[in-house]
């Protein structure tokens, strides 16, 4: 069977973003790094290769030793939808601190409470309070 895994891209600071999401989601843990060596293609100690998990889905990323022109663009966002207000408010508070808000946390048409942001490392995120019955 194909697995789909995210794949994220950084530059020199994966490791401080998989530390951030998997300190603001439950069942999250950091599953293995591996980082660059002494004259290795990447800057010493940066990550090569690591996996982590949010809430039990896998995700994979790397500091890239290659520089780009390009970024995150928030057309490609993670979706988490929440079962309570304090816990979508804690966590949009985390992901906030030095990123960038799209649609502030509040209620809209389609959503009792939302957000649409970019966080510190430039990954869009979408929070959505799930509807009570």
């Amino acid at each position: 069977m194909q697995k789909f895994t995210p794949f994220l891209m950084f530059t020199g600071r994966a490791e401080q973003a998989m530390n951030l999401y998997t300190s603001l989601f439950a069942n999250s843990k950091i599953l293995s790094i591996a980082r660059y060596g002494p004259n290795e293609a990447g800057a010493e100690g940066t990550v090569v290769h690591a996996t982590f998990t949010l809430n039990g889905q896998k995700y994979m990323c790397i500091d890239s030793s290659v520089h780009h022109d390009f970024d995150f663009t928030p057309s490609f966002s993670i979706h988490v939808q929440f079962e309570s207000e304090p816990e979508i408010d804690r966590v949009y508070a985390g992901l906030t601190q030095g990123g960038n808000v799209h649609m502030p946390l509040g209620p809209y048409p389609f959503s009792k409470k939302y957000a649409w942001l970019s966080d510190q490392f430039g990954v869009s995120w979408q929070l959505d309070l799930a509807a009570s019955e």
